[in-house]
């Protein structure tokens, strides 16, 4: 998915970057492949970018900011490309970072490459998604302007951070489906996607910037440039799982979401069993909320060992997310053996690793493992942020059921002989023999004593917003 972060001083001989380190490192676990600060002073542009699969985002630049010095400056955790940029333009030079997808780049980029624009490119050839942003702004007759036409062409969404010699741009995406937040202290402003980034550095939320809104933020205070849209379509998966914990979205903290998420769960469910667990780290408040309405203990069969494997790491090989994954998790068999066990977690995305996980359980000596997610079943593959650069609905746990169930081809690929399931509205309604069959097939598939999913209905009212305020389109493909 991606975070990004930027701080402005006040004082044109402030120095913004201890704040931009460690803003940008409360974004890390949105990210996994690269790591960007840049920033701006009195000689230009200092940038750095780092690969972080494989170590902190803190440890790769603890050197690197002893060097860097300036007013103002941006960065970003990327799940996908190089940034921040510097470009050249006729309207300035400046620096960008984004965070979105943009569906139609190929489009963009043929008929920018056609106005004589030219991109470099990434491995494997694909062209950089921040460029492509970038470029399509320098072709406004403002920044403002060029925002706008980004905003206007893309299929997808983006949010994005400029640094120019006089401020930082920060601008929201159309249908706002990732946050964008202004905090201040004295003599500082910051952008975050993650309001977790203010207290520490001493930061109160100002303003949460709205669906389209964007601000010029400077040493002479904020500016709006163009106001907020009237459709909102924040992700509900920031909620669920890709948020942390201490963070805000539209006023709402999801740590408390979760806990409402276990609420209602428990409400719902009538299973007899002796304890609730988390699946860490992210299914722990989902945990808390069951076990507290339900008056069963919360307690923790498994826990993380985190001293050499602090980092929420998610390579993209499969077989090294497994062994990761297993590395991580060690059982405490004292609360497994004989135990009927509930497990609650964010979601159930593959179920691969779930799988293993369920499978060490039994063999500690667990009576029963019962799963409830927080969300329902994942049915679409998200289409308008990077969640994964390589998920495909195929490989979502309820499509292979679906599939299963049907011996159909859901997916439409041209060397499959199979029929092609169009409506799949049956496998989003709870209450259809078609959905409880998919459900009985990822049990199954899990090794789970039962499985119980959270309705839609009850998600939306944890989050607390309009249904049609939040995109809940992978659960059950309604695009607004």
């Amino acid at each position: 998915m991606g975070g990004i972060f930027g701080v402005c001083c006040l004082d044109s001989h402030g120095d913004c970057v201890n704040d931009l380190f460690y803003g940008a490192d409360y974004h890390s676990h949105l990210g996994t492949q690269r790591g960007g600060l840049a920033v701006k002073n009195s000689g230009g542009f200092q940038r750095y970018i780092k690969n972080i699969t494989t170590a902190q985002f803190r440890s790769k630049f603890e050197n690197d900011i002893k060097k860097m010095h300036g007013n103002k400056g941006i960065g970003v955790i990327s799940d996908y490309d190089d940034q921040p940029l510097i470009i050249k333009s006729h309207l300035a030079h400046f620096a960008i970072v984004t965070v979105g997808r943009i569906n139609n780049i190929e489009e963009l980029a043929d008929d920018l490459l056609e106005k004589g624009a030219h991109f470099s490119e990434m491995h494997g050839g694909e062209i950089n998604p921040t460029e492509l942003v970038a470029t399509i702004i320098s072709q406004g007759d403002s920044f403002e302007d060029g925002i706008k036409k980004v905003q206007e062409s893309i299929d997808g969404s983006c949010t994005m951070l400029i640094l120019t010699d006089e401020g930082i741009y920060a601008a929201r995406d159309k249908l706002g489906r990732t946050p964008l937040i202004i905090g201040e202290k004295p003599g500082s402003y910051a952008i975050t996607m993650e309001t977790c980034a203010f207290p520490t550095l001493g930061y109160k939320i100002c303003k949460y910037l709205g669906p389209g809104e964007v601000y010029f933020i400077s040493d002479k205070g904020l500016e709006q440039l163009i106001p907020p849209g009237d459709k909102l379509q924040i992700c509900s998966f920031l909620w669920v799982y890709f948020g942390y914990p201490a963070s805000n979205y539209e006023n709402i903290n999801v740590e408390t979401v979760r806990y409402k998420c276990g609420s209602y769960l428990a409400k719902n469910d009538d299973v007899e069993i002796d304890l609730v667990a988390g699946i860490p780290d992210s299914g722990i408040a989902h945990g808390l909320g069951y076990a507290n309405e339900a008056g069963v203990p919360f307690q923790r069969p498994f826990v993380k060992y985190t001293p050499t494997w602090a980092r929420s790491f998610m390579p993209q090989d499969q077989k090294e997310r497994e062994e990761i994954a297993k590395m991580k998790l060690i059982s405490i068999v004292d609360l497994i053996k004989d135990k009927r066990l509930l497990l609650c977690e964010d979601s159930i995305v593959r179920g691969t690793q779930l799988r293993k996980t369920i499978q060490r359980l039994h063999k500690a000596g667990a009576k029963e493992v019962h799963m409830r997610p927080a969300c329902p079943p994942l049915i679409y593959s998200c289409k308008f942020l990077n969640f994964s650069q390589s998920r495909t609905e195929l490989e979502l746990a309820g499509r292979r059921a679906i599939e299963e169930l049907n011996g159909k081809d859901i997916n439409n690929n041209p060397e499959s002989k199979n029929e092609i399931i169009e409506d799949l509205s049956n496998y989003t309604n709870p209450d259809s023999k078609e959905y409880k069959a998919m459900v009985e097939i990822i049990r199954k598939k899990l090794g789970l004593t039962t499985l119980k999913y959270q309705r839609l209905e009850d998600l939306v009212k944890a989050i607390g917003l309009p249904k049609d305020k939040i995109c809940t389109y992978c659960w059950d493909g309604e695009k607004f």
